[in-house]
């Protein structure tokens, strides 16, 4: 179930919501349990045995960390469930991937498994790790409820695509959180704002991209443009999901962390990476990064560091060679950056961000490609290889056609429309009427988002695939 679709928006949230703030204190986790359980299992109900032997061991295995705390047992048994998260989502996300791979180097035919990939299962596994690994730590009590542990993990507002919360940051609102009238309010205001970025901005732009991809007459303006698009969409598609998990959690009296700060007004790679799924990032570098050593370390074992870091990152996207070069590119662009390149493009005004836009959009070309070849030949193009023409009449056309979604797009992925709003209600007199317009324009909003969702109109949902 999508949150852009119907039947979240006016059966299955609204029907939550009354049944939520219906029940006493001490039956809302359990609401939001069976709900989450519902929601996750709406499409694929047997999806629902990987999530529970996940929830379960995580909680039976962190009980177990903190009772033999300071123990060799305590390491063993945070080692088992960190073994079990991996191997599952090993099992369900990467097994053709080696067993294709290894048939490709021995000429072998070992058949595939052809597991369907369970939705969000990278965001819960992660989460799961990380609340072991912080029980191991002493950052973090072992929860002994094991409905508010599964409520934690399987809560449906970040269940399929974050941002990846950590159970440190959210442990004392599962036992006591406060709800709001104001807090609701915002919650709305953002989850509305975060649907109209999803079907109003990214699904036009994603018309834009599948009709790229079914030409046959391409161009290198329509491949710009194309790159452009995908580079938009993806963004306007993601964070605009954020901005609805964020917002459905303000209903709910949870705080989610922020995962998107305009990361395309960035200077740098490295702050573009401060700024593009930022919970992803900190994960990184709080499991993975600082326990390799971080930059606390010889040169050598630095690079070393990034490197495993980021080939890790970009396999955890897919299962597919162009992720893998994905996270590669970037390793080295940071690598360059932290010797020599940093601080030259601090000095630079404007050519800095031509540089971190440039460089994206191309590695998000390698991103979306089916393959490590399509996306060479996708790049090649873009920069006049394969002696395609410059400009073709449907490159034109779609041009005109989604100029002014792109120019939106363009300045909506800026700070400027933030800015404008906080300058409106600073002003004594547009205050007043920005806070008249605001339910107004939210309502009209929700109302055209939802006649283009009855319309049927292009709906997918891209991290659906990782």
């Amino acid at each position: 179930m999508l949150f852009s679709s119907i039947p979240f928006l006016f059966y299955f949230i609204p029907c939550v919501v009354i049944l939520y703030f219906a029940v006493p204190k001490c039956l809302k986790n359990s609401v939001l349990l069976l709900s989450s359980l519902f929601f996750y299992g709406w499409g694929e109900p047997r999806y629902l045995v990987f999530m529970l032997i996940s929830i379960t061991q995580g909680y039976i295995f962190g009980i177990l960390i903190e009772k033999h705390c300071g123990k060799g047992r305590s390491k063993v048994f945070l080692t088992a469930s960190v073994l079990l998260s991996l191997l599952l989502l090993g099992y369900c996300k990467y097994a053709d991937f080696f067993i294709d791979n290894f048939n490709v180097l021995t000429g072998m035919s070992v058949p595939l498994l052809e597991i369907a990939l369970p939705i969000g299962i990278s965001f819960y596994t992660f989460q799961i790790l990380s609340y072991t690994i912080d029980v191991y730590r002493g950052d973090v009590p072992a929860q002994k409820s094991y409905i508010n542990l599964a409520t934690y993990i399987a809560m449906f507002p970040q269940l399929i695509a974050g941002p990846i919360v950590r159970y440190s940051d959210i442990a004392r609102q599962l036992e006591n959180r406060t709800h709001s009238l104001s807090g609701a309010a915002l919650g709305i205001r953002r989850f509305i704002v975060g649907l109209s970025k999803k079907v109003l901005i990214a699904n036009i732009l994603g018309e834009f991209v599948f009709a790229f991809k079914a030409s046959d007459e391409k161009s290198v303006l329509y491949f710009w443009l194309y790159a452009v698009a995908y580079m938009l969409q993806i963004y306007f598609d993601f964070s605009g999901y954020s901005d609805m998990a964020i917002g459905l959690g303000h209903v709910f009296g949870f705080r989610f962390m922020e995962n998107f700060n305009h990361p395309y007004i960035s200077g740098s790679i490295t702050e573009f990476w401060r700024r593009w799924h930022i919970s992803l990032g900190s994960w990184f570098r709080d499991y993975l990064y600082i326990p390799l050593g971080g930059n606390q370390v010889s040169r050598p074992r630095w690079f070393l560091n990034i490197f495993v870091v980021w080939m890790a990152t970009g396999f955890w996207h897919g299962a597919e060679w162009n992720f893998v070069l994905w996270g590669a590119m970037f390793a080295i662009l940071l690598m360059i950056e932290k010797l020599w390149l940093l601080e030259w493009l601090k000095k630079l005004k404007v050519l800095n961000h031509i540089y971190v836009v440039l460089l994206v959009m191309i590695s998000f070309v390698i991103f979306d490609a089916a393959s490590v070849t399509e996306a060479f030949s996708y790049i090649t193009a873009m920069f006049g290889g394969w002696n395609i023409p410059i400009v073709t009449f449907e490159s034109v056309y779609y041009l005109r056609s989604y100029l002014i979604i792109l120019v939106i797009a363009i300045i909506g992925a800026t700070p400027l429309p933030k800015k404008l709003a906080a300058a409106a209600e600073k002003s004594k007199y547009i205050s007043v009427a920005f806070h008249i317009a605001e339910p107004v324009v939210l309502m009209l909003l929700l109302t055209v988002c939802t006649a283009f969702l009855i319309d049927g109109s292009f709906n997918p949902f891209l991290y659906f695939r990782f």
